[in-house]
């Protein structure tokens, strides 16, 4: 086992649900910069192999949606997803950058959006900030993101799990 392995099975092992969402999000991402990488260098198995990832990991993100408690997010998410594996597969075929590059920033985006909303991560600050170019939300009770109001490493309305790690990391518990 490398120490990249270890230190991915460490964090995955202390990561509360929404902390691995955000963990397949950033090695989505990582894949994708991997492939546009190979893609500039030529290297075509590199390529194809950062892609495949991706695409594995954007189906592993679908699958673990809750449509019943997520709704319309779920819903859309799980049409984004499918949207983002469409363009890995034509990035691959047409030896393209630029469907690359718009899955890269749709997945930092979704990426940046999981962050703001992760339990933990506000440092009490009930203001979310996604970019710090836009206005802040108001400081008051007023809930900005209402459909991940229930977030917290115990109960999330858009992975469905209770405490428990999702079935898909496939490691051993």
């Amino acid at each position: 086992m490398t120490w990249k392995t270890a230190y991915l099975e460490s964090r995955v092992l202390s990561a509360d649900p929404v902390e691995l969402i955000e963990i397949l999000y950033e090695y989505a991402i990582l894949n994708v910069q991997e492939a546009r990488n190979s893609l500039a260098q030529g290297d075509i198995a590199a390529r194809a192999k950062a892609i495949s990832r991706s695409i594995a990991i954007l189906g592993e993100l679908e699958s673990s949606l809750d449509h019943k408690l997520g709704g319309g997010i779920a819903f859309n998410l799980a049409r984004l997803y499918q949207y983002m594996r469409k363009r890995l597969t034509a990035a691959n075929l047409k030896r393209a950058d630029e469907p690359l590059a718009e899955v890269e920033a749709l997945l930092k985006t979704l990426g940046e959006a999981w962050q703001a909303v992760s339990p933990g991560k506000s440092g009490g600050n009930d203001d979310i900030q996604l970019h710090p170019d836009r206005a802040r939300a108001p400081s008051s009770n007023h809930d900005p993101f209402p459909a991940f109001s229930t977030c917290s490493p115990r109960s999330n309305p858009i992975v469905g799990q209770s405490g428990d790690y999702p079935k898909y990391l496939n490691l051993p518990l």
